[in-house]
């Protein structure tokens, strides 16, 4: 397994490194940490002597030096990050590489060179301006990514010798790759793991209520959708068990973005597992499903959106 993690010394980003142990990661591996610095450093050109080209030349050199001190600052935030996890993943080949220029490019840049099977970021870097609001990087990289994004954040731990892990279900082939990535994992012995479905019923208009044939369509449309995606959810639950797992699989009502998110909270996970739902070409891929996109926003535990790839 390959591993990209995109850290900025933010609180986000050291969350993301405490994140990685409860990852379920495997014992072997290589990871590479990615620093950027966000500046432009000007090359060096021709010299001029004219007092109007002295005058550039000053601003430029100023900020080539500011430049090279955020570089090298990025140096030794990749150094401390990169020995961070050593520590957490002792098995595992770690680089270092900082870099600089826009954030969010030059993470997908990387990962277009590292062809990693996972990117880890933060939820937000040192421009946080809320929780509910995930991140300029982090959506960039969630939505361009090729691969699967983790989106890690800190929380307090109930049970520190176990790992309980929500998989957002519809029976698509995103769920069902979220659901295989789980079981590849490599989990605590006592790790809990809930298959959840969410179904918003088919509720008829104002007028389709007073019509008997409308109302009685709804609620049997609404019996076999439930029915239906209760088999798929169940089925996924025998795979994961078949993994030495111990799972549940539950149907409940209401809309999925809110449905996850709130389970998730009250049952103290660590992380929940969504499909991405939409691959290929980077347009398709701004169309990351609307459920995937909601919960890495709104969670207040990790998410990792899940891409099907060949690395």
């Amino acid at each position: 397994m390959k591993l990209l993690i995109a850290y900025d010394g933010s609180d986000s980003s050291e969350a993301a490194l405490d994140d990685l142990s409860r990852a379920g990661l495997p014992a072997v591996g290589d990871a590479l940490v990615l620093t950027v610095a966000e500046v432009w450093l000007p090359p060096p050109g021709p010299s001029d002597r004219s007092i109007e080209s002295e005058y550039i030349e000053a601003i430029v050199a100023r900020h080539r030096k500011k430049g090279e001190r955020l570089l090298n600052e990025a140096e030794m935030m990749a150094k401390h990050a990169a020995s961070r996890v050593r520590t957490a993943l002792p098995g595992w080949t770690v680089n270092h590489q900082p870099t600089y220029g826009s954030a969010g490019w030059e993470i997908l840049t990387a990962a277009d060179e590292f062809c990693p099977s996972l990117i880890v970021v933060g939820s937000h870097g040192h421009s946080a301006i809320g929780r509910l609001i995930l991140g300029s990087i982090s959506q960039k990289v969630l939505t361009e990514a090729v691969c699967s994004v983790r989106i890690a954040r800190g929380r307090v731990e109930v049970d520190p010798a176990s790992a309980r892990i929500l998989i957002g279900f519809d029976g698509s082939a995103g769920a069902n790759a979220a659901v295989e990535m789980v079981g590849k994992r490599h989990w605590p012995e006592a790790t809990e793991v809930r298959v959840i479905s969410a179904t918003d019923s088919v509720v008829p208009t104002a007028i389709g209520r007073f019509i008997p044939s409308v109302a009685e369509w709804a609620g049997d449309v609404s019996k076999a959708e439930h029915k239906w995606i209760e088999q798929l959810a169940e089925q996924a639950a025998v795979i994961l068990r078949d993994s030495g797992l111990s799972v549940t699989a539950e149907v409940l009502e209401g809309n999925p973005n809110e449905v996850l998110v709130r389970e998730a909270e009250h049952w103290h996970a660590d992380c929940i597992f969504v499909g991405a739902n939409a691959v290929g070409s980077r347009v398709e891929r701004f169309l990351l499903g609307s459920t995937s996109a909601a919960v890495a926003a709104r969670a207040h535990c990790s998410v990792e959106v899940v891409r099907r790839t060949n690395v």
